[in-house]
């Protein structure tokens, strides 16, 4: 007899947007999940404003730039032109993705931290830092600013640069309330604590919060984990590696656990 999959027939939320939807989707599906995309997160471009067009015109006089995300990489080349790739500083960077993202488009990442995290990375990154270092931290609207406020009082001197917002795709708000009112999902995975807090946006608009129970829980990260507990949920699955095959895989063992 063929063991069936801990996440067999399950249905799964997926909260990433449409471009990053699909590898989570098929790293469910492999484990045996039914994949539920519902985007709680989607990003634009802001509009150059005239502090930020300074900014990207005199990257040159930075020592390092530091990327936190695949999406912060993207968006600030977009803004700032490949034909001035050659006028980088040094770039440290969060996260695997975000260091192939910088591959992707030629450029390479002289730091990364053991841990994905922005605590681990202000430990690991301050020896780097002395009085007079010049810093840019390219951000969405909704980021912390720990880095940067981590690297002044280390003696850098840091700039922060919003390239873009954060928002939920409005069609998903009606998709999520319907699922979610039907009980039609029975594993909630969130891969950053935007998307926990866009979830109890429509959860608590349409009072759906009794409609949760029985849910499991999975996410990356313990800013994410935090963000959940301060709302009531109990975390299933969170992985010590932070990354979405780790949270799959960390849910599916506690599937067989149960």
């Amino acid at each position: 007899m063929i063991k069936s999959l801990p996440m067999q027939n399950k249905k799964i939320l997926v909260p990433r947007d449409k471009k990053e939807a699909k590898s989570f989707s098929r790293l469910l599906e492999g484990f045996g999940g039914i994949p539920i995309e519902i985007p709680l997160i989607a990003f634009r471009p802001v509009q150059v404003g005239q502090k930020l067009r300074i900014l990207l015109e005199t990257l040159h006089t930075y020592d390092w730039i530091i990327f936190t995300s695949k999406v912060t990489v993207e968006t600030f080349i977009t803004l700032i032109g490949t034909k001035n790739l050659d006028t980088f500083p040094k770039i440290a960077v969060i996260g695997k993705k975000t260091a192939e993202s910088l591959r992707t488009n030629g450029l390479t990442a002289e730091f990364l931290p053991s841990k994905f995290v922005a605590e681990t990375f202000v430990e690991e990154f301050l020896p780097n830092i002395h009085s007079g270092i010049k810093v840019l931290v390219p951000k969405g609207n909704l980021a912390r600013d720990y880095i940067a406020e981590s690297l002044r009082n280390g003696g850098a001197t840091v700039d922060e640069a919003i390239v873009y917002e954060t928002y939920m795709p409005e069609e998903s708000r009606t998709k999520l309330a319907t699922m979610i009112a039907e009980k039609q999902l029975d594993i909630l995975m969130f891969t950053s604590s935007s998307t926990v807090d866009h979830f109890m946006d429509v959860i608590r608009e349409y009072r759906l919060e009794n409609q949760l129970e029985g849910c499991l829980i999975g996410c990356i990260g313990p800013v994410t984990e935090k963000k959940l507990k301060s709302y009531g949920f109990s975390v299933h699955a969170s992985p010590k590696v932070y990354t979405v095959e780790e949270m799959i895989k960390s849910m599916n063992a506690y599937l067989e656990d149960q």
